[in-house]
């Protein structure tokens, strides 16, 4: 089978690349650069792509069968927006793929886009966007929302660990969310790009609450657990602070604030790897 991975060498993408290889489908490989990921050497073609610029994506998605997308801004940015990337960036692709005649479109939204308040998150609207647009259209199409990634979690306390104080938000400490593994999710991913018209909220095999989280990162390593609890409302102001919308950072922020402050718990739970052990491996290597 012929699969199109757009967003094919961040950290989810080449998970994904891993499995479709592994598994002997023909893989076009399209993303700004390439990078080395192990065990792909000379399996696919590459194709640089900007999901900004439509003409850059002609003639990628010529017989191909699938499209899988993990196309999405990451972090700050001072010269596009989610709506760039996430919305238009995947649009563009999404026309690109109907033209080929692709039969299924396979996109990585987030948990909780749908929710009341998220449409003020652009890191949320935007994928939500997408997520209608797609399904107005007559190809099938499959919609991933996972709850966050075991990387993510660990990169985001790292250095509140080697502060050796944690900083959450003040009566949001027992929001749940059950992060997945990259890998596990990639699997998961592969195994139902040919399904039809269906959502899948997916999730870890393991439920924390933030502080737990913290609570382990701490642990493993070797320090005493120290919380400063911050207002939620503190998150609005320095979101709108101008030297932090001239650094691009106001969108990460506001996502911060949600993901910290809402449940992300995901029904249909991926994989057999362990939260815990990969954060006590993690802190081990750090």
């Amino acid at each position: 089978m012929k699969v199109v991975l757009a967003g094919a060498f961040g950290n989810l993408g080449a998970e994904i690349l891993k499995v479709l290889v592994r598994e002997g489908h023909e893989v076009v490989a399209a993303d700004l650069k390439e990078r080395p990921v192990e065990g792909t050497e000379g399996k696919y073609t590459f194709v640089s792509i900007d999901a900004t610029e439509y003409v850059t994506m002609k003639g990628l998605c010529d017989g191909a069968d699938v499209v899988i997308t993990t196309m999405g801004l990451t972090g700050a940015s001072t010269k596009f927006t989610s709506y760039d990337i996430d919305y238009q960036g995947n649009m563009n692709l999404y026309k690109i793929a109907t033209k080929a005649g692709v039969k299924k479109f396979n996109y990585i939204s987030v948990i909780s886009c749908d929710e009341p308040g998220a449409e003020k998150v652009p890191m949320l609207h935007a994928k939500y966007m997408v997520e209608q647009e797609i399904k107005k259209q007559p190809m099938d199409w499959v919609i991933y929302r996972p709850t966050g990634y075991f990387y993510d979690i660990c990169k985001v306390f790292k250095p509140y660990v080697d502060k050796g104080e944690m900083q959450l938000l003040k009566g949001f400490g027992k929001v749940r969310a059950n992060v997945v593994d990259c890998a596990d999710f990639a699997e998961f991913i592969v195994a139902h790009m040919c399904d039809t018209n269906v959502t899948y909220n997916v999730g870890g095999k393991e439920t924390y609450t933030y502080e737990e989280m913290a609570d382990l990162c701490f642990k493993a390593a070797n320090k005493p657990l120290k919380i400063k609890w911050a207002p939620i409302w503190l998150f609005g102001v320095l979101a709108n602070l101008p030297k932090i919308k001239k650094a691009g950072k106001h969108d990460i922020i506001l996502f911060s604030r949600w993901t910290l402050s809402h449940d992300l718990v995901g029904d249909t739970e991926v994989g057999e790897k362990s939260f815990k052990e990969y954060i006590r491996n993690y802190f081990k290597e750090a």
